[in-house]
């Protein structure tokens, strides 16, 4: 059994396709443990605000395997991707980890490397796992996160009901 993070993300109808994509994944995958949802401004080009969160979960599929059953999930809320690759989303979900796994396949990258760019994955992570060390760098993510130039990218906790 692995232990598999992803993140999630959405700033079109983001209330309604942040709670349709974890129920999703709750469906598929069983129990999740959420962080905080966090609102950040578009980062890479103009749009309204996205909201944020990075989920674990255990699984017995491959890191390919999952990659798959998150992009069934993405489609299934109108996630288009004929577009500019930095846009608005309906729904974003990117696996992160995939226990200590280091993969470069194709378009399959494990650690994914937005974990330490940017600070609407970072911060989530290191919510839920402080102490789990990035396969590659050997830091865990609670350090990775009290170094992070947070002035960077402003980002903030926001009231979020499941």
């Amino acid at each position: 059994m692995a232990r598999v993070y992803v993140s999630i993300g959405s700033n079109i109808g983001r209330e309604q396709n942040i709670r349709a994509g974890v129920r999703d994944l709750k469906s598929r995958f069983g129990a999740l443990i959420l962080s905080s949802v966090y609102e950040s401004e578009a980062v890479g080009f103009d749009g309204d605000s996205f909201y944020n969160l990075v989920a674990g979960f255990d699984t017995t599929l491959t890191p390919q395997q999952v990659a798959e059953a998150l992009r069934t999930i993405e489609e299934a809320h109108g996630r288009i991707r004929n577009g500019p690759r930095f846009s608005s989303r309906t729904l974003d979900i990117d696996l992160l980890l995939y226990d200590d796994l280091v993969l470069h396949e194709g378009k399959l990258d494990v650690p994914r490397d937005e974990i330490t760019r940017n600070a609407f994955v970072l911060w989530p992570l290191a919510e839920i796992a402080p102490q789990l060390e990035h396969p590659r760098l050997g830091v865990s993510y609670g350090a990775l996160w009290a170094s992070f130039d947070k002035q960077s990218q402003p980002l903030w906790p926001v009231t979020f009901e499941f």
